[in-house]
């Protein structure tokens, strides 16, 4: 009876586990937190501190995952016969430690230090539009990164290793199969649109816009599709991005007195993502099944409230009396004006952030290709503009007259983060596949956004998609939520038919 006693007593594999990785899960959201600070409000000096600290943290939660324990654990679990959600939860944490367990703390740490000093240094070279004082960053990150990828796996891709970083659950060739079809569908489809004779309206927000008044216009925005401040805030940052968990997550957006449509739209974008850091189940914090699924599933959100809500008529209706109050000058706009200017396709399209909904995809397909290039070692770093250039004259029709406005743009490189463009593309097929679904179930959707009735639909993404964490991989849940594998055929068949119509292709 002793021992059956003891036995009952003991501690649970899965508890166990679960405390651990709560434990690391609380590490990284406090690295995330310092990042954000980092970006939004540090002072200019704090560098040096600041990449020791978020170094330090990486440590820990590396050498945490890393804990034999963890393995044990694992291993112990793994012979059971687990309920789904269980697990799940296995499943996800082996993923992570088997990657983590290959990988040198120290070259944790480097790598979590390098990305903290290039940081400003990018924001530095993208002032003074000069490539060459942020190239050897570029270079050390490489380096670092080919190594990390090589000790994952030394027999794959390192590109494709790195790729798995951020979406987990498909292979790289899957990802392709579905940029080449969305390549394959815009390429003709934006010759078309620019060989169209049909006049739309491309100037409703033209003039100068007071960035303090942009800025308590997003703060309405937010509030209007149900952003809850008491878990969240709104700030500023060079490059647009959200952070946090479902107990707090942070939007930032920027500001140009030229354009007011582009801190409109970014904001919505981060919103989406907020929305779905918000949606992650509160009793499930810090386990996997409180964790985002990857960041294709994460950007399908923000795509999806960005454009097929922010960007369409019914929202325009809703929205542009508000505008009005803010911005007299845009008084004579109608909604149809408002919503051809947001969906217009440019041909003087630079900046990715800024791009319309369609040649932003071919902003994706050329930096794919240069850091894919850039991981392999086929491209030097010091080629990198001029081979950007090229490639933006090529898909684009345009050359970038500085690195400010071509290969200095994204921050994303200043985080190490190669492998990362492809989810952006792979977001907005994926988003127009639930919001698809989503018709299906809740009816017309549009009617309730012009109503400003954007619960429903919000409701409609946590039920099929937040509250289920990484419960399911990518394809499943997206089968789950929507009857149907994942493929770029609802997002091929969304844009044929919105932008057919506003550009009266048949005609062309």
């Amino acid at each position: 009876m002793a021992t059956d006693s003891a036995a009952a007593e003991a501690p649970d594999a899965y508890d166990e586990l679960l405390s651990k990785i709560r434990r690391i899960n609380n590490v990284e959201a406090a690295s995330m937190l310092l990042s954000w600070d980092q970006q939004v409000m540090m002072p200019e000096g704090g560098t040096p501190a600041r990449s020791q600290q978020l170094s330090a943290l990486s440590a820990v939660q590396h050498d945490l995952l890393t804990d034999d324990g963890v393995g044990d654990r694992l291993a112990d679990l793994e012979a059971r016969d687990l309920d789904p959600e269980r697990a799940a939860v296995v499943r996800e944490v082996r993923r992570e430690y088997d990657r983590a367990v290959r990988v040198p703390t120290d070259l944790v740490e480097r790598i979590s230090q390098k990305t903290s000093e290039a940081l400003p240094v990018w924001e530095r070279a993208r002032e003074e539009n000069d490539w060459s004082a942020f190239a050897p960053h570029v270079e050390e990150l490489l380096d670092l990164k080919r190594q990390y990828a090589e000790h994952i796996d030394p027999d794959a891709d390192p590109y494709e290793v790195l790729f798995a970083d951020y979406e987990p659950c498909l292979s790289l060739d899957r990802a392709e199969e579905i940029l080449t079809e969305i390549r394959e569908t815009l390429v003709p489809m934006i010759d078309e649109i620019r060989e169209s004779k049909t006049p739309i309206t491309t100037d409703a927000f033209t003039g100068e816009f007071d960035p303090d008044a942009q800025e308590e216009l997003a703060r309405e925005a937010l509030s209007m599709l149900g952003y809850p401040w008491e878990r969240g805030r709104l700030d500023t940052s060079s490059h647009p991005f959200s952070t946090g968990t479902q107990f707090d997550a942070r939007v930032t957006t920027r500001f140009k007195p030229s354009d007011p449509i582009d801190a409109l739209t970014a904001t919505i974008h981060e919103f989406g993502h907020a929305t779905y850091s918000l949606g992650l189940p509160d009793d499930q914090y810090a386990t996997p099944l409180g964790e985002h699924r990857g960041l294709s599933v994460h950007e399908s959100q923000s795509r999806l409230w960005e454009n097929h809500v922010g960007r369409s008529v019914a929202f325009w209706e809703r929205f542009l009396p508000t505008m009005k109050g803010s911005f007299p000058q845009v008084d004579g706009v109608t909604p149809r004006e408002a919503y051809e200017s947001v969906n217009q396709v440019y041909e003087d399209n630079l900046i990715r952030v800024e791009a319309d909904e369609l040649t932003y995809h071919l902003h994706i397909v050329l930096r794919f290709e240069i850091e894919r290039a850039l991981v392999a070692g086929d491209l030097a770093v010091e080629e990198v503009p001029a081979v950007w250039n090229d490639k933006m004259e090529e898909y684009l029709g345009i050359r970038p007259e500085t690195d400010a406005k071509g290969c200095l743009q994204d921050i994303h490189w200043s985080h190490g983060s190669f492998g990362y463009f492809p989810t952006y593309s792979l977001g907005s097929a994926m988003a127009a596949q639930l919001f698809a679904a989503a018709e299906a179930d809740l009816g017309d959707v549009d009617s309730q956004v012009r109503d400003g009735e954007f619960d429903p639909l919000r409701e409609w993404l946590r039920d099929n998609v937040h509250r289920h964490g990484q419960r399911y991989e990518t394809n499943d849940l997206v089968h789950e939520a929507t009857g149907d594998d994942f493929s770029a055929d609802a997002f091929t068949d969304y844009v044929t038919d919105k932008y057919g119509a506003l550009y009266d292709l048949d005609s062309v």
